[in-house]
This record gives structure tokens, sequence and C-alpha cells, in this order.
């Protein structure tokens, strides 16, 4: 998720990944993972990302292990 410099800190990376995991729910998807950069530029996505329960976790769906890529995921499962 990327948002233009002029909208960072007000909150609209929060909010939309709070309606993509609603909707998520709503459709009954039991996870949700996501691929984002590993370098210190991302740090605001990877404490946003963990700040709404999403974990570490291994390459999925074709990606492959990468020094670059930091692999997140969600469990909506209920469990």
């Amino acid at each position: 998720m990327h948002t233009l410099q002029t909208t960072r800190r007000r909150g609209f990376g929060g909010l939309m990944l709070r309606h993509i995991i609603a909707e998520a729910r709503k459709r009954d998807i039991k996870r949700l993972s996501l691929e984002t950069g590993s370098w210190d530029y991302f740090k605001p996505a990877h404490a946003l990302y963990q700040a709404h329960g999403f974990v570490p976790c291994g390459p999925f769906e074709g990606y492959v292990e990468d020094p670059n890529s930091l692999f997140l995921t969600l469990d909506l499962s209920g469990r």
C-alpha cells in the first residue's frame, strides 16, 4: 500500500487496511497475505500491518525468498 507524501500520517493507510480486512471477512476469506519491501523505507508499512495483526510468514503463491521482500499474513479464520 502506498499513500502520497501529502497524505501520510493522517490515517488513510489504516483506514484502507481496515476496509480491506472488513471486506475479506464479509466475503469469508480465511487469510490475507502480502509482500512488501524489507528496506528501512518500508518500516512504517511494516508497523501498520503488524498493528493490524499481520505476522511474518514465508513466501506464497509463486514468490520466493528474497532479501528485498518481507512476507506477512493475517489469519481471518477465527481460530
